[in-house]
């Protein structure tokens, strides 16, 4: 067998975000292979073999690779539409163009936001993909292959829709799927790309799109689906106050009630913004182990509301940070994230102790680890987890005057990427993606875009 290699990164700043929040002043941190050797205080350890790189990391924060827990890809193709609308009048608006997504517009706008993300610091994704016109190819194998052409560690959420305008749904007739035809879709798309290893780059979650656009069977099923074949599951939840008067007019009760009553709590599950969350539903996802995607940026996009997150961080939900699609946050950027999260909810209830720096920075990593079931591989920086870390350069105009590294990271501006490595391997280099052409990207993103809006202005 050959050697294991090892890259040395030293003389940075280190935040390991482990669960005493160790951090060091200066410090190395070794990779061997796609694991973290070690991580420490000073230089690293002399004699080390096959060394086949050392990065002087001085003016850096390490970090754990970001974590992203909710988005849309196939957004990013329909950007900058219905900016001033709320949730239900934005689906409405929006729902006709996303119907006439093809394979082809779906690899651009997965490429362009993936591209976004990584770029940004981003190292494990993933994807609700839920729109599924019929005849229009493979749309998980075009995600997954963008993600894996990026670099990405990543999850697809293969979502469905069954409710549709005739039924009383959002959706446009012809963009849904029959029950049958989403549950088959999706146990095929587990059987051809989930991967239950420990240092896996793809993984598939059962993920029907929300309480309006899903029959009651749907849910119930999926549910059993995603327990029988040892998968994840993802919803939207909570999002609006609209949300939570459809759950009680056609179910009579509200979201988290009806969840529980279609076997959507647990510690496999995981439910997008939860924005409008009693005590009663915080208790619920708490005693469940029930975790939160918390997309601060979307949530303020289509005015839904600001997320108890404090509150559920204190009764002990697992929270962690979703861009959401792009058509609700288009800038696309998780490390962005890390700041609006902290702002936002310090618009709360809490105000000023709503949320600091290190726990915004939690939310980030090991909080989305958490979400998707994979804290014991990612989400910290700790021997023996997979080699997913970012290298933030804070030592420009934008930082240098800020003398806590983690705080210039959260409250600064977004901070340039200098190296991102997943698994080992490093995807980004001075703020450019060294797997992908952004250029390139760009132009097929752009003419992607121009299509969908010829296309769905010919009707």
């Amino acid at each position: 067998m050959a050697a294991v290699q090892r890259i040395v990164i030293e003389s940075a700043a280190i935040a390991t975000v482990d669960a005493e929040d160790t951090e060091y002043a200066d410090g190395h941190v070794v990779l061997a292979g796609n694991r973290i050797e070690s991580v420490g205080a000073g230089r690293a350890p002399e004699g080390l073999e096959n060394v086949v790189r050392r990065i002087d990391a001085a003016g850096h924060l390490v970090t754990p690779g970001l974590v992203n827990t909710h988005h849309h890809f196939y957004q990013w193709i329909t950007r900058g539409l219905a900016t001033d609308h709320n949730l239900f009048d934005w689906l409405v608006a929006l729902y006709p163009t996303w119907a006439r997504i093809d394979e082809r517009m779906v690899r651009a706008a997965a490429e362009g936001s993936l591209a976004m993300m990584a770029r940004g610091g981003v190292t494990t994704a993933m994807d609700h993909h839920y729109v599924f016109p019929q005849g229009t190819g493979d749309l998980s194998g075009a995600i997954i292959g963008a993600a894996r052409e990026t670099g990405v560690r990543f999850t697809l959420a293969r979502g469905s829709m069954d409710r549709s305008e005739k039924d009383g749904g959002l959706p446009p007739d012809f963009a849904v799927e029959t029950l049958d035809g989403a549950l088959a879709a999706t146990e095929e798309t587990i059987a051809r790309h989930h991967d239950a290893s420990f240092d896996a780059m793809t993984q598939v979650a059962v993920a029907p799109c929300s309480p309006f656009s899903v029959s009651t069977e749907l849910m119930r099923q999926g549910a059993e689906l995603a327990r029988r074949l040892g998968v994840r599951l993802h919803t939207h939840g909570s999002e609006t106050v609209e949300e939570e008067k459809f759950c009680h007019e056609l179910f009579g009760m509200g979201p988290t009630d009806y969840f529980e009553s279609t076997g959507w709590l647990g510690e496999d599950v995981w439910m997008a913004h939860c924005v409008h969350m009693n005590d009663s539903d915080i208790d619920a996802f708490a005693r469940t182990g029930t975790g939160v995607a918390h997309c601060p940026s979307s949530n303020a996009r289509l005015a839904a509301g600001i997320a108890r997150v404090p509150d559920m961080l204190a009764a002990g939900v697992p929270v962690g940070l979703g861009v959401d699609g792009t058509a609700s946050n288009e800038s696309g950027e998780l490390h962005t994230e890390l700041r609006n999260a902290l702002l936002i909810n310090r618009l709360g209830a809490h105000r000023e102790a709503a949320l600091n720096a290190r726990q915004a920075l939690r939310l980030g990593t090991f909080g989305g680890a958490q979400v998707l079931g994979r804290a014991a591989q990612i989400g910290s920086l700790e021997p023996g987890k997979l080699a997913d870390l970012v290298l933030w350069k804070l030592d420009t105009l934008a930082h240098a005057s800020i003398a806590d590294p983690v705080t210039a990271l959260v409250f600064g501006a977004a901070a340039p990427v200098t190296a991102s490595f997943v698994n080992g391997r490093q995807i980004v280099e001075n703020g450019r993606l060294s797997t992908v052409d952004e250029d390139a990207v760009a132009r097929s993103t752009r003419e992607e875009a121009r299509r969908l809006a010829r296309i769905t202005a010919q009707g």
